[in-house]
């Protein structure tokens, strides 16, 4: 038995409209596109082999990672507040087994070396975490630099199929630079000279006021 939705006949009367809203297919019977062929294959193995290499590797850096995102979740806090609840009331004022009164100096003590070493693995975990987001941004800068360099070899091409076919030569200065090559460094200097330029606007109109 054919299971294809069935397209009514359509009337001597019925508009366009009508005969595309009845042979639209609904969106759930539609064949999906499949995300595992092609270049979106290449290109999620690649972001995940990019994801790998920037995992942690080492013990060292596993137990930073896991000892950081415990603590900073709920359950942290949770257990933090039922042991300073009960270290407290075992050490108020007339409890019979009282050992670290009031101002709870051992307490102290103990916390702050948490706190220390607590810093310590999010700094190393942070450090990890700033190297993996440096090396994605190289990638995608070389990235950026290829695309550039691709679409300005497109336009050259199509400056010479313009040419070959006789076409009228445009006398257009912002297509003759893009027809040329970016150089990525004339491109920082150019972003740290406007820098300059705005910080020191910024000064004068200060002094100005």
């Amino acid at each position: 038995m054919d299971a294809s939705p069935r397209v009514p006949d359509a009337s001597p009367d019925a508009t366009p409209r009508d005969l595309g809203a009845r042979t639209r297919v609904p969106l759930r019977s539609r064949s999906p596109v499949s995300p595992t062929k092609g270049h979106i294959t290449d290109s999620v193995e690649e972001i995940a082999r990019l994801e790998a290499a920037s995992a942690p590797q080492s013990r060292s850096e596993v137990l930073s990672d896991c000892i950081t995102a415990f603590g900073g979740s709920m359950l942290f806090i949770g257990l933090h507040a039922i042991w300073f609840t009960v270290w407290m009331a075992l050490n108020a004022p007339g409890a019979p087994f009282r050992f670290d009164a009031f101002p709870f100096g051992f307490l102290t003590m103990i916390v702050s070396l948490e706190a220390i070493f607590l810093s310590t693995f999010v700094l190393v975990s942070q450090n990890r975490q700033a190297a993996a987001a440096d090396r994605r941004a190289r990638v995608d800068l070389q990235i950026n630099v290829i695309a550039e360099r691709e679409l300005t070899r497109v336009i050259q091409l199509v400056a010479q199929i313009h040419n070959h076919l006789g076409l009228p030569d445009p006398t257009d200065p912002e297509l003759r630079d893009m027809e040329s090559k970016t150089h990525v460094a004339d491109l920082a200097d150019a972003i740290d000279e406007a820098d300059a330029r705005e910080k020191e606007n910024g000064k004068n109109g200060a002094a100005a006021k």
